[in-house]
């Protein structure tokens, strides 16, 4: 069984006071058009789980997943252009930067980024952000079926040599229309909700003295 088979939706919240409690949980960020919902949608074998719209920007909750097991998924509002009231997008930037800064089950963070245009600014302000945190980072650079696979594994490269000073950064090539790189995917937040499950079990079960 597959970490992503069981999947569904479970709530959306626009309010970081409605938000559920959960023991662990991964949160899917990116620039409006970079393919998060598309990527979580092929993570998940579904066509419809997250929603998919024409016009980038238009997510303006944080929806929660169910993967079993006290696991979870959250996609963040996109970040970048949106042709919204500048009142909604300053409360999309409140909720987002509150939710990332104070949200304590959050043990991981998925960064989707185009592969054609990485490290933008805002991806760049997002890792310096959550950098503070100490908590992992994985980067997603997705639509990397629109590249030769020349350009592909150059721009892995570049990214990489970016990260260095970015500590607990890894990065991969993600295409969901060919559906590459979700074995990946999957093994990394598969690492990281066990280590959050050690964790939890060395607190309630400290070390005896002697």
């Amino acid at each position: 069984m597959t970490l992503f088979q069981n999947a569904q939706f479970y709530t959306t919240v626009n309010h970081l006071r409605d938000l559920p409690a959960t023991r662990a949980e991964v949160a899917f960020v990116g620039r409006s058009n970079a393919g998060k919902s598309s990527a979580i949608n092929t993570l998940c074998r579904r066509t419809r789980l997250a929603y998919v719209s024409k016009t980038p920007g238009r997510t303006q909750h944080i929806n929660f997943f169910d993967l079993g097991d006290e696991r979870y998924l959250v996609d963040l509002p996109g970040y970048g252009y949106a042709e919204v009231p500048e009142a909604v997008r300053a409360h999309w930037i409140e909720l987002l930067g509150r939710y990332l800064q104070t949200r304590q089950s959050l043990i991981g963070l998925l960064l989707i980024m185009d592969a054609r245009h990485p490290l933008r600014e805002l991806d760049i302000k997002m890792l310096d952000f959550f950098r503070s945190q100490q908590r992992p980072v994985h980067i997603l650079l997705s639509k990397s079926d629109k590249m030769n696979r020349q350009e592909q594994q150059r721009t892995l490269a570049s990214v990489k040599r970016a990260m260095t000073d970015y500590p607990d950064v890894s990065v991969q090539l993600f295409s969901s229309l060919k559906k590459s790189g979700c074995d990946e995917v999957e093994a990394v937040m598969a690492r990281w909700f066990d280590e959050s499950s050690a964790g939890e079990d060395e607190e309630l079960c400290p070390p005896q003295p002697d």
